[in-house]
């Protein structure tokens, strides 16, 4: 697989630390809210790049975190009246729902931030010991000027960050500071939930948390691949390479992948702006298929811009592979057929398209072949039940692949009876009774 990798800006060839392993990291939510659906499409992204390399049997190591200790949590904890507990606790659960609604895998590991703490605190204190780090009245901030590497991800200079602090006001923290460009690994507070340090009670920096994941999950704190959206690049991602340098030595993962963000209509989605979907209400809407379809459809390195004519388009897309897939089911349970396995040239095919940086675009297109030639030997009169099998599993397994429910209706015998008494009263011409029966199966979704 050749992965276009952030930190070389380049497409690279693909080879895991170790052979038949591949470790990944993707940045989880700040669990305040209900993620919208800029949150959800590097959900999707990473689950098709871990999906790709199951299927080329791999042994994944996939971890995603959650952030449950922030400023916004303690916000929203007060605003609906709440412990902050009781919110992270709801909005994981929301996440989860999500994460379930869009079939995507759970993850090897969820790390919690508040189930981290004494490694997070053993690693800031390594860190001043390494003279990397700095202590002033009970907040601790990261040296970054002693980092030569930074800006290695993200291409921005230390010296055009401290040129650009200094034409703005500077804040108390910053005024704290040895240097505008430090940032903190812990905050000393006096509300929300807090902790006991040598340094102070408080909780830590956002930065610090998932470095501090990988080094506890992964040996040497060092992954193949680290991914997550575009907007985390920096500072995020770039405080996480800063520390992990100070630390380990090592920038944390040999490829990087970033996911661009999502436009409603040509515009950024915002707050602001009274534009942000949330990814539960479009699971609501769209289903499971046509929300990943659409998110699929453009590459993960180009913007995504959601307008009603694409959503038509991704609705008419889905439809298309729905009703192969539902029609062939049926077909072949009333019939009896018994289960083929799938053309593997066939999906090896729509794979190697994902072998080219993900290419999802191309892999989808592949998909709809699948649906013309599934469609074909469905409408010959004189069938191949052996054919119609394998070319459904085919197009099924293609859609597992990529993470889609694409299996059709699974019938019962009662509805297999249903279904041949309904084509005996068409033979009858008795069709009232016809009419009857298939006002039933269509309420039972069968047709």
């Amino acid at each position: 697989m050749k992965i276009y990798n952030t930190m070389s800006k380049r497409k690279e060839e693909f080879v895991p630390l170790e052979e038949g392993k591949v470790k990944m990291y993707v940045c989880g939510p700040t669990v305040y809210n209900f993620i919208h659906i800029g949150n959800a499409r590097p959900m999707i992204v990473f689950d098709t790049v871990r999906r790709y390399f199951e299927y080329k049997n791999y042994d994944v190591n996939f971890v995603s975190n959650f952030t449950d200790v922030d400023d916004k949590i303690i916000k929203a904890a007060k605003a609906e009246g709440i412990t902050e507990k009781e919110l992270t606790d709801k909005y994981i659960k929301a996440y989860e729902d999500v994460r379930a609604g869009l079939n995507i895998e759970d993850p090897t590991y969820k790390p919690r931030v508040t189930e981290t703490m004494p490694e997070i605190i053993d690693f800031i204190q390594a860190l001043i010991d390494k003279g990397y780090a700095y202590e002033v009245d009970g907040d601790v901030y990261f040296r970054v000027t002693k980092v030569k590497e930074y800006g290695m991800l993200s291409g921005i200079k230390v010296e055009d960050l401290i040129a650009g602090a200094s034409d703005r006001t500077l804040s108390v923290d910053d005024k704290k500071k040895e240097s505008t460009t430090d940032f903190a690994l812990w905050k000393k507070t006096n509300e929300g939930i807090q902790f006991d340090t040598p340094w102070s009670k408080g909780r830590p920096g956002w930065h610090t948390e998932c470095v501090v994941m990988i080094n506890k999950l992964f040996k040497d704190g060092k992954i193949d691949i680290h991914g997550g959206g575009q907007d985390l690049k920096f500072p995020h991602h770039e405080n996480e390479i800063a520390q992990s340098m100070a630390y380990n030595g090592h920038p944390i993962a040999n490829y990087w992948m970033h996911n661009q963000m999502i436009n409603i209509d040509g515009e950024k989605m915002s707050k602001s702006l009274g534009n942000v979907l949330w990814a539960k209400d479009l699971i609501v809407e769209f289903g499971c298929n046509v929300f990943k379809w659409l998110m699929l459809s453009t590459h993960y390195r180009n913007p995504l811009n959601m307008t009603d004519d694409v959503i038509a388009g991704v609705r008419k897309e889905v439809s298309k592979v729905e009703n192969a897939t539902k029609n062939a089911s049926l077909y072949l349970q009333v019939n009896h057929v018994p289960a083929h396995d799938y053309k593997k040239e066939t999906v090896d095919a729509m794979v190697n398209a994902l072998e080219d940086d993900l290419n999802t675009s191309l892999a989808l297109t592949q998909v709809l072949d699948q649906v013309k030639v599934l469609n074909q030997v469905m409408r010959v009169r004189e069938k191949d039940n052996d054919v119609i099998a394998t070319e459904y599993a085919t197009l099924v397994k293609m859609g597992d692949v990529l993470g889609f429910l694409f299996e059709g209706t699974k019938l019962s015998e009662e509805d297999i009876a249903l279904y041949e008494q309904w084509n005996a009263y068409k033979k009858e011409k008795n069709f009232d009774e016809a009419d009857r029966v298939r006002k039933e199966l269509t309420e039972r979704g069968i047709l």
